[in-house]
Parts: C-alpha cells; structure tokens; sequence
C-alpha cells in the first residue's frame, strides 16, 4: 500500500537462470509499523495540509511506516528463511518523534517525508544489525548511504512534476510554462511533535499495482513490553 521512500531502493542479488523459472519471486522489504494513536494524529494533519493538492498523492493509513531494509525481488521459498534472519535479534520498543518534514530530494521533490528522531540511537542500531544478518544470508546489498529514520507521507504524481519541470516545492501543477510560485511547507502541529512508542517490526511483500504498491504482512513481532 505504501511506495518505497529514499531507503527503499531496489537492492537485487542475481539468481541464477534455472533459480529464477523454478522459483517464483515475491518484492520484500522490512518495516517498523507505527502505533494507531499516532497514525489517528497524522493522517487527520496529511489531509488537512495536502488533501487539496492535485499534484500529490496521498500515502493511504495502511501504507505509513518506517522502512528499514528493502530487499527487492526475492525467491517465494526464501521467505521463511529472510523471516528467521530478520527477526532473530529481539526489537523494540523503540522510542520516536516527529521532528520536521522533508522535501525529497530538496528543491525539486519526488515526495514530502516525516524525519524522525529515534532517541538514543536504538532503531538505528537495531537496522544495522538487519542489514547485517540479511547481508549475510545473501538476501541484502547494505545502502552506502546512512540510515534515516522516516517515513514518506505523500508523492508527487508522475504527470504533474512534468508539467511542473520537477515541482518546485508547493507547487499545484497545471498548465505549461514554468512552475507556479513555491509555497512554504505546512507546520507540523503540537498533538503530531510528542513523543510517541514503536514495537511491531513486519515483513512486507509489495505488489506493485498501476495506482501504487499493494502491501501485505508475511510476517510479524510481537510488541514487548518495556520492563
């Protein structure tokens, strides 16, 4: 349901001819699932700050999460193994707040995403252990790039950022000729800045459909309990 964000690139290892027929082939990727309460506070402002804008589309509630690892196509008799790698190190709960929301990439945007501060470091250091494990399986491609804690809350549609030449920021599309005046991005309010909890960890396979990915959870955690 959701698409992949900046740390959800496409991280393929090649199989071999004879695997690929044999095999069927499922798109992964593992996320961080958000609490109802905070979703309830996010998609009432993602709506009030976006739901006007045709030049976007809005990420539907059961497509909000924090992706940590995107695996890209992998074989359908793998998943249980991915399963156990994943999840083998106990996550969570991990302690998080929104802090800004991004443009990205800045200036001529493909979406606009939530940062998120992850204190004490503990999700970030959870997901390098996944990459870890996932690596070592032979199932991931670590990103060169450092881990941002976020989560994508609305992408711009393909046909509007070409009439926008790459949509300047609050840009509304329409028309030719160069893009309307840039407008500021919408204040994140007080009930969406407080602090908020994140226990369940899931394995997701996406199905790409032409109004978006489809997500369906193969596998889950259990949230625990803080002690």
């Amino acid at each position: 349901m959701t698409n992949e964000t900046p740390n959800e690139t496409p991280n393929e290892t090649p199989k071999a001819p004879n695997e690929r027929l044999k095999s069927p082939r499922l798109r992964l990727f593992v996320a961080l699932d958000l609490p109802e309460g905070f979703l309830d506070r996010l998609v009432d402002w993602q709506q009030q700050a976006f739901g006007e804008r045709r030049d976007l589309r809005l990420l539907d509630r059961y497509s909000l999460h924090v992706t940590l690892a995107f695996l890209g196509y992998q074989a359908e008799r793998d998943v249980e193994r991915i399963r156990e790698l994943a999840f083998s190190e106990p996550g969570g709960p991990f302690q998080l707040r929104a802090i800004d929301l991004a443009e990205v990439p800045p200036r001529r945007p493909r979406l606009y995403a939530l940062d998120l501060e992850d204190e004490g470091g503990k999700l970030g250091q959870w997901q390098a252990g996944l990459s870890e494990r996932l690596q070592g399986g032979g199932f991931y491609e670590p990103e060169k790039r450092q881990f941002w804690t976020h989560l994508t809350v609305a992408r711009f549609k393909q046909t509007e950022r070409h009439r926008t030449s790459g949509g300047a920021r609050g840009s509304r599309g329409g028309g030719k000729g160069p893009a309307s005046r840039p407008e500021p991005l919408p204040e994140l309010p007080e009930d969406l800045l407080a602090p908020f909890e994140a226990s369940r960890l899931t394995l997701y396979r996406s199905t790409l459909r032409p109004q978006g990915a489809v997500y369906e959870p193969l596998a889950r955690t259990e949230p625990r309990a803080v002690e």
